[in-house]
This record gives C-alpha cells, structure tokens and sequence, in this order.
C-alpha cells in the first residue's frame, strides 16, 4: 500500500513537471531562434532568413512599411542598408501552444549610404511552431522615443 501511494505520488510530481520542462524548453528553442534570427540581420544572410520565417510572414516596420517573406528578404540581404551592431534588451516570451509571443527592445546602428543611423524600437514577434521548428510568422516594430529631461 505504501509502495503503491509513493510510485503515484512520483508519477504525479512527473507529469505536473513535464508541462514546466516543455514549456521551458519551448522559451529556450525560441530565444535560440530569436538569437539566430539577431544574427542574420547582422550578417544579411539569406539562407537563415529563408529557414528562419514562414512563408506567410509578416514583417512590419517602425516607419510603417509591411513586406512580406519574399520582400523583407531581399531587402534584407540587398546591401543598401547594413547593421553595424544590435543588441536585444527587456526581452520576455510567452509561449501558447505552438505560437510564441516575443517582445524586446531592439537597440542597434545601421550605415546606408555612408551614414550612421541609430535605432531603438519596440519589437513584437509572432512565432510558429507547425513542424516541430520555430519560424516567424509575424514581426512589428515602433519607434521608441528617449525619455524627456525637462
């Protein structure tokens, strides 16, 4: 009897923790694919986008433009505009069933046509999970103003 009441309360304990281990290591494969896709920005690669965002991705823009998978691509790897450095801060994720919402702030340079620009915006990602690999579906960014001393 006591065998029996020990081994259910293991198998108990077992299957309250799976939920928190799956859900844990959802948020550590999405921060992995948030970190690859930070770095493909940076290198301009397209392979890595091409791997990295679903085919009906969204890509929305600070200043307001909408691409999609094809569009945020090219413009992406086009060389017109380059990232000198990004660096993501305040990130949080929140994982709900195969979706996971990423919010951030994205702090970083970019160089076109021989000038600097600095950049701090809002992000929120949408990302899917359809075949077991997570892939953006959706990305919108704001501006964010520095904080005001009067």
């Amino acid at each position: 009897m006591m065998r029996a009441l020990v081994l259910s309360t293991v198998v108990m304990a077992l299957l309250g923790v799976a939920p928190v281990m799956a859900q844990s290591g959802d948020e550590a494969a999405v921060a992995q694919a948030v970190e690859a896709f930070r770095n493909a920005m940076l290198k301009a690669d397209r392979s890595q986008f091409e791997a990295l965002t679903a085919d009906q991705l969204s890509y929305g823009h600070s200043a307001g433009r909408i691409e999609n998978k094809a569009q945020f691509i090219d413009a992406a790897t086009s060389g017109r505009s380059t990232w000198k450095f990004i660096t993501l801060t305040d990130q949080t994720t929140q994982i709900v069933g195969n979706t996971a919402i990423v919010r951030h702030t994205l702090t970083g340079e970019t160089e076109r046509d021989g000038k600097t620009n600095p950049v701090k915006i809002g992000v929120l990602m949408v990302w899917h999970k359809p075949d077991g690999q997570w892939k953006l579906l959706a990305r919108q960014a704001v501006r964010l103003e520095e904080p005001r001393t009067n």
